[in-house]
């Protein structure tokens, strides 16, 4: 089954166009509304330095899930 999703307001324009290996791999400054203080910010706290490493951070996926089962506690 093919999946298509529109990113395009979601990613700095520089990156609507790239593939989502270049997206992953390119700084957290690529999503739209950070900035390069922002990839440096979450470079020198947290080691972040991609928008993979942003995904893949414990604090943003546990805080992910949880935003995404508010709302739906027993």
């Amino acid at each position: 089954m093919a999946v298509s999703v529109n990113l395009a307001k979601k990613l700095d324009k520089e990156y609507e166009d790239k593939t989502l290996k270049e997206i992953l791999d390119a700084p957290v400054d690529a999503l739209a509304g950070l900035t390069p203080r922002h990839t440096e910010a979450l470079k020198d706290l947290l080691g972040i330095k991609t928008v993979r490493d942003l995904g893949r951070n414990k604090y943003f996926a546990t805080a992910g899930v949880l935003v995404a089962l508010e709302g739906h506690e027993g």
